[in-house]
């Protein structure tokens, strides 16, 4: 599958909901965005179970900023609705494929009870 360019409208229901979604923010202008591109381009089509979104920091400014990019490339993966990743800087090809295949090997049941266990003790430490 081709990446698909993203507007702040589509990303809650882009990254929202079952499956792996990779998120490129970038803009034109920025050297690595664009050493990025490809590497993200050819994982994008190894890969066709997985959504490959890409989001133009320059036409997004208000989601980029509501989302608190500051550099890019920023990649955020998301798994079943729950955001795994999160990093400024281009990865290198292999780098990326490790990425992939780390988020597919995830406990989501795991992931999701140990969110569930730290909002619990900072509800726990807000009341106190």
């Amino acid at each position: 599958m081709a990446t698909t360019n993203i507007t702040g409208e589509q990303f809650n229901e882009t990254v929202r909901g079952d499956g792996i979604t990779l998120v490129d923010f970038w803009a034109s202008w920025c050297g690595p965005c664009q050493r990025f591109a490809p590497v993200y381009e050819k994982a994008s089509e190894a890969n066709e179970d997985i959504t490959f979104a890409k989001v133009d920091t320059e036409a997004e400014q208000g989601l980029a900023s509501a989302l608190g990019i500051s550099s890019i490339p920023t990649l955020m993966v998301f798994r079943d609705d729950v955001l795994v990743y999160r990093e400024a800087g281009a990865l290198p090809g292999k780098a990326l494929d490790s990425l992939i295949e780390q988020v597919r090997e995830l406990d989501m049941d795991e992931v999701k009870a140990k969110i569930a266990e730290e909002q619990a003790a900072k509800s726990a430490d807000a009341e106190a």
